[in-house]
């Protein structure tokens, strides 16, 4: 389980975030922050896996505390200037998100984060070149999720959102029952997740009748 602390000023966004962070397989929120001591305080007693970020703290700049902590680093912040974001990567941050933003667009890199924890968990193993690299692409993953030609970026994250929160697989009708779709576009949209290896694609079996594929969220 990967423990994130909520740095974020205002106590609503903040309780959206760590709502919208529960949501992720395999992610529970440890605590929240409203200020940059508080925040440096939690980090020592609750020693997070990753923190989730904000710019605008009323005793300090979230940039100007990320150069002080030694724990991984999402900014999740309304500021979109070019200067704050080359101060943040500068500083140490994995990933910038700008406000407002969907359950999705957290959980996408929140997803890729974690399959870049995994790749480089590997205690005191030397890593080559191509373990790194690969590491690097997987932790931006979730940046920019690719739509194939012809597809609709809201149905997409409908689908993916219904087959990542299921527990265990579904059918392309039983999603597209779900989200009140055609069967077609389901089995459409859910054969592109499994093309990208976001989905596996297996097959179920029934008492009569053909078999019908199924699929499972990978992430």
């Amino acid at each position: 389980m990967i423990g994130v602390l909520v740095v974020e000023d205002d106590f609503r966004v903040a309780a959206v975030h760590a709502a919208f962070t529960e949501q992720v397989g395999g992610f529970k929120v440890v605590g929240t922050a409203r200020t940059a001591a508080q925040a440096r305080a939690k980090v020592a007693e609750l020693k997070p896996d990753l923190v989730l970020l904000d710019t605008y703290l009323p005793d300090q700049l979230g940039i100007e505390l990320l150069a002080d902590l030694r724990v991984d680093t999402i900014m999740l912040t309304a500021a979109s200037d070019a200067p704050t974001v080359r101060a943040a990567l500068a500083a140490g941050a994995l990933n910038y998100l700008v406000k407002p933003f969907t359950a999705a667009d957290l959980a996408a890199r929140l997803t890729a984060y974690a399959r870049y924890r995994g790749l480089l968990a590997a205690g005191d193993k030397n890593l080559d070149q191509d373990e790194i690299d690969r590491a690097l692409r997987v932790l931006h993953d979730g940046d920019k999720p690719s739509v194939p030609k012809g597809q609709s970026p809201v149905t997409a994250r409908l689908v993916a959102d219904a087959l990542r929160s299921a527990d265990g697989s579904r059918s392309a009708a039983e999603i597209a029952a779900q989200l009140g779709i055609g069967r077609a576009t389901a089995q459409r949209y859910l054969a592109a997740l499994a093309a990208d290896g976001t989905a596996a694609m297996g097959l179920r079996y029934g008492t009569t009748g053909r078999p019908e594929h199924e699929y499972t969220w990978r992430g």
